[in-house]
């Protein structure tokens, strides 16, 4: 009898230096020999948050990367962009910038490596994200448990909709028990609350619509988010910015956005961290 086609994956916890926190990610390393029709399957099988499979890259990436979420694929996602990137750079050890080609086109991810090779953090130049209001605030309060924000409740898309709901401290995000069903009826977004946090922000980012309740670190939205506060005057160009994500589910995480150009004209988003490997192994699919 023929043997079952085995496939090799690799799970890194992503935007943490340390095992157990971040966001998991699993990482199918040869995909072109999985069959499209299995990858959602697969994801869904796994149900981390995204789950990538990798495929050749040609004269302008490294490696293409189609990322799903447990219940749809997506254009493009940060910490899966990231985790990728550590696993494509390990191949490429002469590589200071990793390229990958997503639905959304190709990101650049610098990577820096220890004195032995190894990529220790990576930065990411995210696709600049469009703005405009989000209109069913109502909808959205109620669903959420709050009474308001205090910026305007805007929707960013880099490939995903990341809608911004600032809160007015922090024990108002820990606080947060939305309604899944009520945000799941909104639509496909992400939705990050979040309050300022010291010099930096914490943020829950909560999307039932695409198939993930709450995620321990959400890199696609964190460039909006810095964005968002650019924007309204709350932080600077050309800063770090840092961002804590992921405590209250136990899942700690740690990003870094810089936002750089002018009120008139972003021209970069680019979002870091770090990211470790945690298991390797074998997936049967046929």
């Amino acid at each position: 009898m023929p043997s079952e086609p085995i496939h090799p994956y690799v799970i890194l916890d992503v935007f943490t230096d340390a095992p157990l926190r971040g966001n998991p990610l699993a990482v199918f390393t040869q995909a072109e020999e999985i069959p499209s029709r299995l990858m959602q399957p697969a994801a869904r099988e796994l149900n981390l948050s995204e789950t990538v499979f990798l495929l050749p890259g040609d004269g302008e990436c490294e490696a293409q990367a189609r990322i799903f979420t447990p219940a749809v694929e997506v254009p493009f996602a940060g910490h899966p962009v990231l985790g990728a990137a550590f696993v494509v750079g390990a191949d490429h050890p002469q590589r200071q910038v990793i390229r990958l080609r997503t639905g959304s086109g190709i990101v650049p991810v610098r990577v820096r490596r220890s004195e032995d090779g190894e990529i220790v953090a990576g930065g990411m130049e995210q696709p600049l994200p469009s703005v405009a209001p989000f209109e069913a605030t109502e909808a959205l309060f109620a669903a959420l448990g709050v009474n308001g924000a205090t910026l305007p409740v805007e929707v960013y898309d880099n490939g995903l909709l990341h809608v911004m709901i600032m809160l007015d401290d922090v024990a108002s995000v820990s606080a947060l028990t939305p309604d899944m069903r009520a945000l799941r009826a909104l639509g496909e977004y992400g939705f990050s609350c979040f309050a300022r946090f010291g010099e930096g922000v914490r943020t829950r980012m909560f999307g039932p619509g695409l198939g993930v309740d709450e995620d321990p670190a959400t890199g696609s939205a964190a460039g909006p988010l810095g964005v968002h506060l650019v924007r309204h005057g709350l932080h600077t160009f050309s800063t770090n910015l840092e961002i804590d994500q992921g405590v209250e589910i136990g899942r700690p995480s740690r990003l870094r956005v810089r936002v750089e150009g002018s009120a008139d004209r972003i021209e970069k988003v680019i979002v870091a961290g770090s990211a470790v490997v945690v298991a390797r192994g074998l997936f049967r699919l046929r």
